[in-house]
């Protein structure tokens, strides 16, 4: 069985492969696809297959998907043309005659009002009219999108948001990774939908009290009003666009949006997820 991983060049899409590799498949039955091949080096060294796989040229995907058992089609991450793209992703891999198609959505993507929801909605419809079995991992907030982000906070005493006392489910890119390659390798996940969060939700009063608990250094939450929020972000060097996306983000999160207690997570995975302490100080970690 021949596995492909788009985006192998991307945060999850790395973390998929290795994950795969580690679940024991063969290096030479997976197919790495990227927009950039020499951005996979240290994955094709290992002996996996690399292909050029950009969602904006047709060409490169027809050949990036030959013989193909089981794709993963990682979202991609250019908000306002994901749809397109991810069109000429799954059209490509109907022409392929891919067995599976496993895509990377959004939390309740199909009922919920998140702004990054929209573009999701469309992709899982655009797969379902296939015809082909699809896997569709929803998956919740990347806890790295706050732990990758320590230095300011702890430069300022501050971390800031909209969220207020909102609950989010976040965990690792790796949890989530790991729930990918199970998924590619395992069986019965045909035409299933997994919403997929952290067992261990958190409010962000919560991150900033961990993350002065392990830093020594007093962290608080801001909360902000969206607008204020955003120019915040924008004043961080964030575009206008991608900064309403956070803010209008983080108002879904105080209004329960991202907060996800299915248990699919862990139990694809077969172990609880890494709890909040773990990413902290890893994200910690990186600072020094």
């Amino acid at each position: 069985m021949i596995v492909a991983v788009t985006g192998a060049s991307g945060q999850l899409g790395r973390l998929v492969v290795r994950s795969l590799l580690d679940r024991g498949v063969p290096a030479g039955d997976i197919v790495a696809g990227t927009r950039g091949p020499e951005k996979v080096a240290d994955l094709a060294a290992l002996g996996v297959r690399v292909r050029e796989a950009d969602y904006d040229r047709p060409q490169t995907l027809a050949s990036a998907f030959a013989g193909i058992d089981r794709l993963l089609l990682v979202s991609g991450s250019e908000v306002g043309v994901r749809v397109a793209q991810h069109t000429n992703a799954v059209n490509a891999a109907v022409t392929a005659g891919v067995s599976l198609i496993v895509y990377t959505s959004a939390p309740y993507a199909d009922t919920t009002d998140l702004p990054i929801a929209p573009e999701h909605k469309a992709t899982e419809e655009v797969i379902r009219g296939t015809g082909v079995p699809f896997t569709f991992l929803r998956n919740g907030w990347y806890v790295e999108n706050y732990t990758d982000n320590l230095a300011p906070a702890l430069a300022h005493g501050a971390i800031l948001g909209s969220a207020g006392d909102g609950k989010v489910s976040a965990a690792p890119r790796a949890d989530f990774a790991a729930a990918a390659a199970a998924v590619l390798t395992g069986e019965g996940h045909d035409n299933k939908v997994y919403e997929l969060g952290g067992d261990q939700p958190f409010t962000l009063t919560e991150l900033a009290a961990e993350v002065s608990r392990q830093s020594g250094r007093e962290v608080a939450y801001r909360d902000l009003p969206p607008a204020e929020y955003a120019r915040a972000l924008v004043g961080a060097g964030l575009p206008e666009r991608y900064a309403q996306v956070l803010a209008g983000s983080d108002v879904a999160l105080r209004e329960g949006r991202l907060l996800v207690e299915t248990g699919d997570l862990s139990r694809l995975i077969g172990r609880p997820t890494t709890p909040l302490a773990d990413s902290v100080a890893a994200g910690l970690s990186r600072l020094s």
